[in-house]
């Protein structure tokens, strides 16, 4: 006997707001539960102590996630100096102290040398994976964890706000990557003292931002609710930053097949405006999405195919 798929082919993002202390399976799996949804995956993880976006994919939705989690992000947080913790942010314990405190002066002066491209330890606490292990079960386990740096982008460093002598406050805008745990560490190592991340919040994943997000608890009071759908973005929201082309019904057809579609008449080669080849493109038959495309040797090849 077939075993019976469990939930509902609902299709969609939603934009969560994840609070404190909540594993972000955790809040996947709340949303799941919300809309009955056969599947759901979410676009970056974050950590139990940090809040903010954390945008849920369900069904369809998942097979674009990766272009999500390549999207830019921003971010607030708060530097503690003076205490350097195991997991360099306020769950972990200390494992070294500082008596220094940097100005508003210096910490201008050293916002310069984070942004760009930038050399970046991830902190031993991570799902990074190390022999095919988590990073972070082999620190729990007392295990000696060595990661590797690893080229990433900061593209915004800003000073917010000087709340106290031992504590600072930023926002950043990160690319793919970015860990701001051990960005607050090497900060604060520049500045000749130690530190660690107080609160994380996320303001925004690419096209998803904090503005338009729900909580977890709105959410949850939907339970099973039809006033959740309101709540559900369409699956092409992730595909904002990739050029749109529009098929005709069965060059759409093809393409949900899995086949390619030539493009060889001049007329074809108008749709493309500035398009090149090897660009990416979201087509659609108009007004449902059909798949993500590349464009290959005068056609446009179905990369992932989205069947709805």
């Amino acid at each position: 006997m077939a075993r019976r798929r469990r939930g509902k082919p609902v299709h969609g993002w939603v934009i969560l707001d994840k609070p404190v202390d909540v594993t972000s399976t955790q809040a996947v799996a709340t949303v799941r539960r919300v809309f009955d949804a056969a599947k759901a995956g979410h676009a970056g993880t974050l950590d139990p102590l940090a809040t903010g976006v954390l945008p849920v994919a369900l069904g369809e939705a998942t097979k674009t996630v990766p272009y999500v989690m390549d999207a830019t992000k921003d971010y607030a947080f708060t530097v503690r100096w003076g205490v350097a913790t195991s997991t360099d942010d306020a769950e972990g314990e200390a494992v070294a102290t500082s008596d220094a405190r940097p100005d508003e002066a210096a910490i201008l002066a050293a916002l310069d040398r984070f942004v760009g491209e930038i050399e970046q330890v991830p902190p031993r606490y991570s799902a990074i994976k190390v022999d095919g292990a988590r990073a972070y079960d082999l620190a729990r386990s007392g295990e000696a964890v060595e990661l590797e740096s690893r080229r990433i982008e900061i593209l915004d460093l800003t000073l917010v706000d000087l709340p106290s002598a031992d504590e600072a406050r930023f926002r950043v805008t990160s690319g793919k990557g970015a860990y701001m745990r051990s960005l607050a560490r090497d900060l604060a190592l520049a500045l000749g003292t130690v530190g660690h991340i107080r609160d994380l919040r996320r303001l925004r994943v690419g096209p998803f931002d904090a503005g338009r997000a729900i909580s977890l608890d709105s959410l949850a009071e939907l339970m099973h609710n039809p006033a959740s759908l309101e709540h559900l973005w369409p699956v092409e929201t992730a595909l904002d930053g990739i050029p749109a082309l529009a098929l005709r019904g069965p060059e759409a057809t093809t393409l949900r097949n899995g086949q390619g579609v030539p493009v060889y008449r001049s007329m074809d080669r108008d749709r493309f405006g500035d398009l090149q080849e090897g660009d990416l493109v979201y087509a659609t038959d108009g007004t449902a999405p059909v798949a993500i495309a590349r464009i290959e040797s005068g056609a446009i090849r179905p990369v992932r195919v989205l069947n709805l």
